[in-house]
């Protein structure tokens, strides 16, 4: 294995997540532009959705059974970003259907196998210093702010067409930047066909301390389901103003984005990853308890920043869990299924919060905060400290 270059990683990563911001805001008033109605956005929102959560399992499965992981991430950046191209062409409503579903499924495994990638690297010294994984996924959390303020300026509300074009060349540049990320120290496996992916995703499901993971993630990424739909209109029905509304809203993105690259690293050096994914649990008790009663600027000021403890530290304690215990060899299908867990509980949980809210109004922030004391058992005996594990499954 060559030696793990940080720069390599960060490039990639920058390309990636810029290549998401760029696009991601904009994606149902792009769709707009192309006369498509209200209710077919939405069709076209839920299938993409769909087909992300079957594509990365799936897709990364494949990428660890023929041990290439770095080139099955290049193919599935560039099919991504040709489907964007081919998004700008589409006429039809089933046309835009189609290139938004391959798009979807090449862009789903994306991040879990860079993940696999980056999170497995072999710590190397600088400068005294280790090799961080939260320095990279911090430097791509920054990048997709930067990438949709870019955007921001060059489109109008007509013409969305440099949201593509960016978007499109962005992946290809993350394609391209995987000629210098290095390969993982892993053979690949036996050939078996579909069987033998699947296998590997019972095999990393077997995996108790891998299962503490999904559950934990599950509960306190899917926590934000409420926050992401309808905290804007709580705030906004309240009387705020959207500046202020910008403000929260950035207050959270600035603090994930400090927490990976300066204290989630200390912290979970400090706590180790059982600790840092209670504060964590703790952190989301606190923000969404003190978000369902009350819209004052000074306390959501307070805990917008808490952010950076319910996502970013525990995704940082996820990952300090994963290297532990998932032999790089199914490396990218646990990378997938972590995603597709958290992804499937909020996806659920997004569809029943509209009712919730509609009934409770800013009461139905407190049960997301039930779901956050709820991981802290499974965070408390499944993220006790675990010896390495390395090879492959046979």
């Amino acid at each position: 294995m060559r030696e793990a270059r940080p720069l390599a990683y960060v490039v990639l990563y920058v390309a990636l997540y810029a290549a998401f911001g760029a696009a991601s805001p904009f994606w149902p008033k792009f769709f707009e532009t192309k006369t498509v109605s209200a209710q077919q956005i939405g069709e076209l929102l839920a299938a993409a959705m769909l087909v992300r959560l079957v594509s990365g399992p799936v897709v990364a499965a494949l990428a660890d059974l023929l041990g290439s992981l770095r080139l099955v991430l290049a193919g599935c950046a560039i099919v991504a970003g040709a489907a964007s191209a081919a998004l700008l062409r589409a006429d039809t409503f089933v046309l835009l259907l189609l290139a938004a579903l391959v798009q979807a499924a090449a862009l789903a495994p994306t991040t879990a196998i860079a993940d696999a990638l980056s999170v497995n690297a072999a710590p190397q010294q600088r400068a005294g210093r280790a090799f961080e994984y939260g320095w990279i996924r911090g430097a791509g959390s920054a990048s997709f702010v930067l990438g949709t303020l870019a955007v921001g300026q060059l489109i109008t509300s007509t013409d969305l067409a440099p949201v593509l074009w960016v978007n499109a060349i962005l992946l290809i540049a993350a394609a391209g930047a995987t000629v210098w990320v290095p390969p993982p120290a892993t053979q690949a496996a036996s050939m078996g066909g579909i069987r033998s992916a699947a296998d590997k995703v019972f095999a990393v499901l077997k995996i108790a301390g891998f299962r503490s993971v999904i559950a934990v993630s599950a509960l306190v990424y899917g926590s934000h389901a409420m926050h992401d739909a309808f905290a804007v209109i709580r705030w906004s029905d309240s009387g705020l103003p959207a500046s202020t509304i910008s403000f929260l809203w950035s207050e959270a993105v600035l603090a994930e984005v400090f927490v990976f690259l300066f204290i989630g690293p200390v912290m979970l050096d400090r706590l180790g990853a059982r600790g840092a994914a209670i504060v964590a649990a703790a952190a989301g008790v606190v923000r969404w308890s003190v978000a369902g009663l009350t819209t004052s600027v000074l306390l959501l000021s307070l805990i917008q920043p808490l952010h950076g403890l319910t996502f970013a530290l525990l995704h940082l304690a996820c990952m300090r869990l994963v290297r532990a215990v998932i032999p790089i060899s199914i490396a990218a299908t646990a990378q997938a299924l972590y995603a597709f867990g958290s992804g499937l509980v909020t996806a659920l949980l997004t569809l029943v919060s509209g009712a919730i809210y509609a009934r409770y109004a800013g009461a139905a922030f407190l049960p997301m905060a039930g779901l956050c004391v709820v991981a802290f058992p499974f965070a408390w005996f499944g993220f006790a400290r675990r010896t390495v594990r390395s090879g492959t499954f046979g």
